[in-house]
């Protein structure tokens, strides 16, 4: 075995506790630091899935000592902690640049200045870089457009257009060499932790990775939390007998990837040197429509209403965008294997043991206060 000891910071979290399960299942020593976040963790104790065999250290990646303390002995270091959330960055700017942007150059800084033994570097990228995905405009070939024209959407006219025209453009699979047009402090946080990272380990020779995680999904996934992924977000709503909520006309398409896979790919990640100095998608390739997560759903649920489609808008939500994971197949030899239906019923199981309080009113109302919604 080339590494012995791991670090996984955030590792009682959704992603984290999932990879902790999979390094110590094939042998590897696992130490998780973890400031049990009330909005993740509400009882602020370790979840009852936490792997008994993982060594656990609450601490903050904002503070130093916390850091130093966590990386004693360490020789791969999987950098998950963040403060996630699209929508919530936008107006607790501090809380996410401190969170991901300094706690990320703390961790640098210790390496840069002191003795350590980390010898990799594997960082949660972000899907929410890229902004829009890649389309095909005729006439045009393949193009990343900005954000869609708020005149255009408060009319209900959701389409993509091709700067300057009419020109309406069809989605495309969006690969890692493709601008990143970072559209809210939480996709710039996570641009930023990736690009440091990458970039230090060059620089000090330490071989460092970066995964752009698109939609994840799976059990342990926070039903309480209103700035979640849809599908705990939709399940959540279902499960409390409320009608899932759909912005615009819910055609709007993300790429949804089962936790399970994703840890697959982050072993990979580490045990692979082809994977050094490299960025990857980590996505299931194939775009699935809002509208049909609902649907699939509530179908799941034995429920008999429907989505309540709003056709409302919110500012910085992009239209299609999902992965081209050419590039992880081909080094990693990384292949999805969880079909997205026989997924959701994993989560449907894991939430009828879970609380599932539904505050997506009180997050919407969050931004519509401040007229991002």
């Amino acid at each position: 075995m080339k590494y012995k000891k791991i670090l996984v910071t955030g590792g009682a979290g959704f992603i984290g506790s999932h990879l902790v399960d999979g390094l110590i299942k094939k042998g590897y020593r696992v130490r998780v630091m973890d400031n049990l976040f009330k909005q993740i963790h509400p009882s602020g104790k370790l979840p009852d899935y936490f792997n008994k065999k993982a060594e656990f250290f609450k601490g903050d990646v904002t503070k130093r000592e916390g850091w130093k303390t966590a990386l004693k002995e360490i020789d791969v270091v999987y950098h998950l902690a963040s403060a996630v959330g699209v929508g919530q960055s936008m107006y607790e700017v501090e809380h996410y640049v401190k969170v991901n942007s300094l706690g990320t150059a703390l961790f640098l800084d210790i390496l840069a200045n002191e003795n350590h033994s980390v010898q990799k570097i594997i960082v949660a990228a972000s899907m929410s870089s890229y902004g829009e995905g890649t389309y095909h405009f005729e006439g045009k070939g393949l193009f990343q457009p900005p954000l869609r024209n708020e005149k255009d959407l408060k009319k209900g006219d959701y389409n993509v257009y091709y700067p300057g025209t009419r020109i309406m453009g069809e989605p495309r699979a969006t690969s890692e060499d493709v601008k990143q047009n970072s559209n809210s402090i939480y996709a710039i946080g996570k641009k930023n932790q990736e690009e440091m990272i990458l970039v230090f380990g060059k620089a000090y020779g330490i071989p460092s990775v970066a995964m752009r995680y698109f939609n994840v999904y799976g059990p342990r996934q926070s039903l309480s939390n209103p700035y979640n992924g849809v599908v705990a977000i939709f399940q959540s709503r279902v499960k409390n007998n409320k009608l899932p909520i759909i912005n615009e006309d819910g055609t709007q398409t993300r790429d949804f990837i089962h936790v399970t896979d994703v840890t697959a790919a982050n072993i990979k990640a580490m045990e692979e040197d082809s994977a050094n100095y490299e960025v990857f998608n980590v996505g299931s390739g194939n775009p699935i429509s809002i509208s049909e997560v609902a649907r699939i759903l509530i179908q799941l649920n034995g429920k008999k209403f429907k989505s309540d489609i709003t056709g409302k808008i919110r500012k910085l939500d992009v239209k299609h965008c999902f992965a081209d994971i050419t590039k992880i197949k081909k080094l990693l030899g990384w292949n999805p294997t969880i079909r997205f239906e026989e997924g959701l019923k994993e989560v449907l199981k894991w939430s009828e043991g879970e609380k599932a309080e539904d505050k997506l009113d009180f997050a919407l109302s969050q931004l519509e206060k401040r007229g991002l919604r």
